[in-house]
């Protein structure tokens, strides 16, 4: 309906005002991916980078990175105690080429019983979503890496000054199975953990609101998502018919002598024009609208994270106070108790204070536009 299309096109412009402005308003550190290499099981990114500042050697300088050198940079930062209290942006997601590469083999396999025509024209529509599934991992990457140059305390992080000037190989290995299943078991704990502080009653009437802001949105925004997402498979489907049509009108055609002859061809060929727009608009609506879709659960996430670490801070605070309280009714390792409560205490305001900016700067945008 136009009042949809009027809400996507203002979400669009919401998030394209964020990457275009807000990110490039500091020209001291630039960062783009010009080029990047897809082989069969990963993608070489070229990171290249501009800058002004006197901590990096050169003003100009490229180097290779995967996408594990990405995740390893994501890791690092939400690992350092210091970012407790700041959205650490979303981790570009793994690039994921199997789609298309299974669709390629299948149409190999089903050479012999299609036409020349017909044929041509399926792999020309798998070449363009293969195009456009490398645009947006080049893209996804690039924007991590734009975030984390915009911001004034992360864009001084160490880890991430290697990151961009390292000129060799970061040897950045892959998480072995113990690790993996370790991380899986930490996601465990971390839900039944938040299940548990969730009964703790919020101090801040400002992070209560901003919660109760966010579960909602992202219930919308993953709504959204799926029927994007259902409606960019629709359009394929769409232009995968069309070529079907196209080569049978094409086929009689070729078979018939009477006049009916040019009517049939020029049916096949508005049949291809139909095919190529409906692929283009499946192709844009993938990278334009539905990725963008994908980002904004992402971010949201990244925001709750944040509102997880301080609700986990204050459950920690909560805590010291008890067993402070415990050791003043038994006489018993009262000053240890104090000093400890001081520190949760220190801990929950710092990340109070913190996230508050943080929450303020990165929901903004959301909520004029929500």
């Amino acid at each position: 309906s136009p009042h949809i299309l009027l809400y996507l096109q203002n979400l669009e412009e919401c998030a394209m005002r964020s990457v275009s402005v807000d990110l490039n308003h500091d020209s001291s550190l630039l960062i783009d991916i010009p080029d990047a290499l897809c082989e069969r099981d990963k993608v070489k990114f070229t990171v290249h980078t501009k800058t002004t500042l006197s901590s990096f050697r050169k003003p100009d300088f490229s180097v290779p990175r995967q996408h594990e050198d990405f995740i390893w940079l994501h890791d690092t930062l939400v690992e350092t105690e210091d970012y407790a209290g700041l959205i650490i942006p979303p981790s570009p997601p793994k690039p994921d080429f199997e789609s298309p590469r299974e669709k390629m083999h299948k149409l190999g396999e089903g050479e012999a019983t299609m036409t020349k025509d017909e044929y041509t024209k399926m792999k020309q529509e798998l070449e363009a979503e293969y195009l456009a599934v490398f645009k947006k991992t080049v893209q996804v990457h690039e924007v991590f890496l734009q975030r984390l140059s915009s911001h004034p305390i992360l864009s001084k992080d160490r880890n991430f000054q290697i990151f961009l000037e390292y000129e060799q190989d970061l040897s950045v290995r892959r998480k072995n199975a113990k690790e993996m299943f370790g991380g899986f078991f930490k996601n465990m704990v971390k839900s039944a953990d938040e299940v548990l502080i969730s009964g703790i009653k919020e101090v801040d009437e400002f992070f209560e609101q901003e919660k109760t802001f966010l579960l909602d949105y992202y219930s919308k925004i993953k709504d959204s998502t799926a029927k994007a997402e259902k409606m960019t498979r629709s359009h394929k489907n769409i232009a995968d018919d069309y070529i079907l049509i196209s080569s049978t009108l094409n086929c009689l055609s070729a078979d018939d002598s009477t006049a009916n002859k040019k009517q049939l061809e020029k049916l096949s060929d508005l049949f291809e024009k139909l095919r190529k727009v409906e692929g283009r608009v499946a192709s844009d609506q993938e990278l334009k609208l539905t990725e963008l879709l994908r980002y904004y659960m992402r971010d949201i996430q990244a925001a709750k994270d944040l509102l997880y670490r301080r609700a986990r801070a204050l459950a920690d605070y909560e805590n010291s106070n008890k067993a402070l309280d415990k050791a003043r009714l038994k006489s018993k390792d009262i000053p240890q108790a104090e000093e400890h409560q001081k520190h949760c205490l220190q801990k929950f305001d710092k990340l109070s204070e913190s996230g508050k900016r943080e929450q303020c700067s990165s929901i903004a945008g959301m909520h004029r536009h929500a």
